[in-house]
């Protein structure tokens, strides 16, 4: 959501990853990766060359939050164990299969709570942050 924040605000020039990765404050090339996991989902695109870096790639209205979880972040909302439990205990027959329900309707609360926010609502929400952050200081200065 930081990547796509800052591109949203760059209002169409592209940014480069060590452009990037200063706001964010890691290294270009964790940045390098994850630009390209958003490249795989749709949601940014590359301009190459003298002056070229990341762009977004659709709209920000129609990025939801639940797009740029699933581009980032295949794994359940919590992992159950590898191993199978005993058989032989009446929780290890069946706390897998409670725990599956509970999890399941989680993740699921989860995404349609995604699905139904964007990257230009999150990003309306950083300027508006970023906007009653001024007035405090200069109503303290």
């Amino acid at each position: 959501m930081h990547v796509l924040a800052l591109l949203l605000l760059q209002e169409g020039a592209p940014l480069s990853s060590e452009m990037i990765a200063g706001s964010v404050n890691t290294n270009p090339v964790l940045i390098r990766r994850l630009l390209t996991m958003l490249a795989e989902a749709g949601l940014t695109t590359s301009q190459l060359g003298a002056g070229g870096g990341a762009l977004l790639a659709r709209p920000p209205e129609q990025i939801t939050l639940l797009d740029v979880y699933r581009a980032v972040d295949d794994a359940q909302l919590f992992a159950l164990h590898r191993e199978e439990p005993n058989p032989a205990c009446m929780v290890g027959r069946n706390i897998q299969v409670v725990l599956r329900g509970i999890v399941d309707e989680a993740q699921q609360a989860m995404e349609a709570s995604l699905a139904g926010r964007t990257l230009a609502d999150a990003t309306a929400d950083v300027v508006r942050a970023e906007r009653a952050r001024e007035r405090r200081r200069r109503s303290h200065g």
